[in-house]
């Protein structure tokens, strides 16, 4: 049904169109555009939410993140007991203060693995940078920068993941690698806190 040219604003014509609404406990916000100062436009949208309500069921709260980190060109600088005592130093630290819990963690001479829960608000991107730092502090080498590959790898466990069959995959990986014969005998391995949900 057509509008008149009068009675048209850009705010209507955007809810014309729109076969969609929020669903559930989302509420539609409307918000100002910014529009350069002088233009003469005041459009007015739809706020969405940034997930759709569907992933409440898949992706609880306080998640469960794997999380992988590597050195620069798989440098292998990380197996020693400088960093595995760091390591568990920033995690007993995230905890106390952020309500962040490391779970378990394997620490390759190459890469480290580890499960981590935090807040919903957690910026697991910013967490990783500090850790980073703070692995880096321990690795007593002179090397040139950069220490670490840029970025990493993380996968958000789904409510229906195992977090205990992901373990006993990642816990093997000094026998693959020939480090050692047993799991249970490589010294850079363990859990800071409990976060099973299995």
């Amino acid at each position: 049904m057509p509008l008149s040219g009068e009675a048209r604003s850009p705010f209507l014509v955007l809810l014309f169109f729109c076969s969609r609404r929020p669903v559930g406990d989302v509420i539609a916000r409307i918000c100002a555009l910014r529009f350069p100062q002088g233009s003469g436009y005041k459009t007015r949208v739809l706020e969405r939410p940034k997930l759709p309500p569907r992933l409440r069921w898949v992706f609880p709260h306080n998640p469960v993140y794997f999380i992988t980190l590597c050195t620069y060109e798989r440098k292998k600088l990380l197996a020693c007991d400088a960093v595995h005592a760091a390591l568990i130093a920033f995690a007993e630290r995230a905890s106390s203060q952020h309500n962040i819990a490391v779970g378990r963690y394997v620490i390759m001479p190459d890469h480290v693995h580890l499960f981590v829960r935090g807040p919903d608000d957690f910026e697991i991107g910013r967490w990783i940078g500090m850790l980073k730092q703070t692995l880096s502090k321990q690795i007593t080498s002179a090397r040139k920068l950069p220490l670490w590959q840029r970025g990493f790898f993380d996968h958000l466990l789904r409510s229906d993941e195992s977090y205990a069959q992901k373990w006993n995959y990642v816990r093997e990986n000094p026998v693959r690698a020939g480090l050692v014969k047993d799991a249970d005998d490589w010294p850079y391995a363990g859990e800071v806190f409990l976060i099973d949900r299995a």
